[in-house]
């Protein structure tokens, strides 16, 4: 049997056996949170409107929703729409041992395939929870440091193909040998190299999700209406793994991808700040250390980095003057140097008069990068010691970067807020996330409040 259809199987008879309470909750909470920083995103940015203006380019008419607009577009390019929406910020939930955001490609999959099927919400969970699963499992099985297989790949969209079409095949009610021929042909898609991420002055960095997302979705409408792709697309000769990732996985790895009774997408964290999760820890150790300044000017900044890290510090004086919003929240220098000025990381500050802050610029261009640290999987245990006048100090270790369900909650009202909505309008719609099961993924959308400029 190939491992396209093993894992496929694997999948879909954990549907049938039925999602876990936990696992449904813990998805309903991911559901919400990409919600609300998608609308966020379509009422703030720029490049919102540039999306689906070119999506929209010779398209009369479609049948699908785009987050916060009027707008209807064919399925694939609404996928393409709505996963573009929840990256944007890059605020989106990630996976930090597997190094990826599943429910950006997810979730905008399996909006687009439920309009067409007429799906419910509970199956919307269910199809968003399977697809998260697959691409989490996939990156487990890497577990991604800044050298070695995965390392060069955003695996989000390597594994986001995948992961889009499952979701969109369970949500369209594919049977198993339609989503195998389904797999071949997001395979025949597959992209994702970082160089939009390691390069810098480029905006496209915070939309790469969004071709997996409706990779995902032509793949499953083709497998549906009776194209075939390889079933060996993932351990052929010519497969995912030995041309993209440097060769098979051993023994074990492809045991804990198929084997594990335990669930891989209670690991997926919400994030705390709208920049790059590696960014995170030294936000983190960054408010630490302002908490215990004195009052005296900062004369040097000293950042511990490892391996991964190091990739958001070069090209040094670049990453530290970054050229675009989407530069600045991929940058360790700046966004050191931007928390120890502002002292608040939130949509209100980091926006795109950030990358102009004289005073930010001119911290950043004192921040010094040294690549001390042991690198592995996840995000890396930040140093950062701030030198003044009156000596030196440094963060303390083991800073925790989860959030609560409270605290997803309390993000969730806020990005509403940044998007324009009203109070009740916002607890209306937070209280059918969690809780609506029988309803219609149409009658949900209906609710989601339109902010179109």
């Amino acid at each position: 049997m190939s491992l396209n259809r093993s894992l496929i199987r694997m999948l879909l008879a954990r549907q049938a056996s039925g999602i876990p309470p936990e696992i449904r909750l813990k998805t309903r909470l991911q559901i919400a949170d990409s919600i609300g920083i998608a609308l966020a995103a379509r009422r703030s940015l720029a490049m919102a409107q540039q999306v689906e203006s070119a999506l929209g380019a010779g398209a009369s008419s479609g049948a699908c929703s785009v987050l916060g607009s009027r707008q209807k577009l064919p399925p694939p390019q609404a996928a393409f729409a709505n996963s573009a929406l929840v990256h944007m910020l890059d605020y989106d939930d990630i996976h930090d041992a597997a190094r990826l955001h599943p429910t950006a490609v997810t979730l905008p999959a399996a909006l687009a395939a439920a309009e067409l099927a007429q799906g419910t919400e509970a199956a919307l969970v269910e199809a968003v929870a399977l697809g998260s699963e697959l691409m989490c499992r996939l990156g487990v099985m890497y577990s991604p440091t800044g050298e070695g297989p995965g390392s060069d790949w955003f695996l989000t969209q390597l594994f986001g193909y995948f992961g889009s079409c499952l979701t969109a095949g369970v949500m369209l009610r594919m049977t198993e040998d339609e989503i195998v021929a389904a797999f071949g042909l997001a395979y025949m898609q597959a992209a994702g190299g970082k160089e939009a991420g390691f390069g810098v002055g480029s905006t496209a960095r915070s939309i790469y999700p969004a071709f997996a997302a409706m990779g995902g979705v032509q793949a499953a409408l083709l497998a549906r209406a009776g194209v075939t792709g390889p079933e060996s697309a993932l351990d052929g000769a010519a497969g995912l793994f030995r041309i993209y990732l440097g060769g098979e996985p051993n023994a074990a790895s492809l045991k804990a991808l198929l084997e594990n009774a335990a669930w891989c997408l209670p690991d997926i964290e919400a994030k705390p700040w709208p920049s790059c999760r590696l960014s995170h820890p030294y936000v983190a150790a960054a408010l630490a250390v302002r908490a215990q300044l004195p009052q005296a000017p900062i004369r040097r900044v000293l950042v511990a980095v490892n391996a991964s890290a190091a990739k958001l510090c070069r090209p040094l004086d670049e990453r530290r003057r970054p050229r675009t919003l989407q530069d600045a929240k991929y940058s360790i220098p700046f966004m050191v140097a931007f928390t120890l000025v502002q002292g608040k990381v939130d949509l209100a500050t980091l926006n795109a008069d950030t990358i102009a802050d004289a005073k930010v610029l001119d911290l950043a261009s004192r921040v010094e990068i040294a690549e001390t640290l042991p690198d592995k999987p996840g995000h890396p245990a930040a140093e950062i010691t701030v030198e003044t006048e009156q000596g030196r100090t440094s963060s303390p270790k083991d800073l925790k970067l989860q959030m609560s369900a409270a605290g997803l909650r309390d993000k969730f009202f806020a990005c509403l807020q940044h998007a324009g909505a009203g109070a009740a309008q916002t607890q209306a719609l937070w209280q059918r996330l969690q809780q609506g099961d029988a309803g219609s993924v149409a009658a949900m959308l209906g609710t989601i409040p339109c902010n179109d400029r």
